[in-house]
């Protein structure tokens, strides 16, 4: 099996060799062969960029070889470097170098070694691996910042409270289906419910399936907005080292304790991520 470490080098290569190509995430993600619903949080973790951070460095890294050793126009280096506006690429440039196109070129000089990031130490949490049953989730899509889905779930308790039906319910459940780090606020898509016990559903509320199977998990005890702490262990340490692949599925978090009767310091919620089969 491929390690981590091969799957990243091979993305970095890439990019590396087609600046002017799709660089787009669901590229890179076949690339590394590895789901799309995880990629991105794979390289993230490993790298300490995004994958949109990475390929713009070296984007604009080689533009600034290139302005430095040829007296071709700014739009043409623009465009092998793959940027199809020349307004876009001098505004990204200009951000990067703090010159202009034409300025750094007029300056001249030796052009820096090629900038990285460096990733953060990473908090450890227990992971286990574990087979989930397959779930009918009750409740309401949430889009919009994953930080506001408290919403949606205070919305789903008081209907199950209204109509009796916490009889009918299991854990609460939230579904996280975009990477926040590769996808615009405003686009984020999540499900907040709880686990379904019966046949038919109430009406007012939705249905979300969760599969089933092979799940890394992840036990988190803290805070729910500190949760992020445990996806990038899970990521950037666990999985790299595990020998495990991610399913095409989303993360998926279970409650194992309500915030309205615990303490902040003391909810713990598993963080779920389903894996291929052995």
């Amino acid at each position: 099996m491929q390690s981590y470490e091969d799957r990243l080098m091979r993305v970095l290569r890439y990019i590396h060799d087609n600046p002017a190509g799709d660089l787009s995430l669901d590229r890179l993600a076949d690339v590394a062969a590895l789901s799309r619903f995880h990629w991105h949080r794979v390289f993230h973790t490993m790298t300490g960029e995004t994958c949109a951070q990475a390929v713009r460095r070296v984007r604009l890294h080689r533009a600034a070889n290139l302005l430095l050793d040829h007296t071709a126009p700014v739009s043409t280096i623009a465009a092998k470097v793959g940027y199809e506006n020349t307004r876009s690429f001098s505004r990204a440039f200009t951000g990067q170098y703090g010159l202009s196109p034409l300025a750094f070129r007029q300056k001249g000089g030796v052009l820096p070694p090629l900038p990285s990031n460096q990733p953060q130490v990473l908090a450890m949490y227990p992971v286990t691996i574990r087979t989930d049953p397959p779930r009918t989730i009750a409740g309401l899509p949430h889009r919009g910042a994953y930080a506001r889905i408290g919403r949606s779930f205070d919305a789903v308790s008081a209907f199950a409270q209204t109509r009796g039906l916490w009889p009918k319910l299991g854990l609460m459940v939230g579904i996280y289906y975009d990477d926040p780090t590769a996808t615009p606020e405003s686009d984020l898509r999540s499900f907040a419910g709880a686990e379904w016990r019966e046949n038919s559903l109430p009406e007012g509320l939705e249905s979300a399936m969760l599969a089933g199977g092979r799940v890394a998990v992840l036990t988190f005890k803290g805070p729910y907005a500190q949760l992020q702490k445990g996806y990038d262990m899970l990521y950037g340490t666990w999985l790299s080292q595990s020998g495990e692949l991610p399913d095409d599925a989303p993360c998926y978090e279970l409650s194992l304790n309500s915030p309205l009767e615990t303490p902040p310091e003391s909810l713990l919620t598993e963080i779920c991520l389903p894996l291929k089969g052995a």
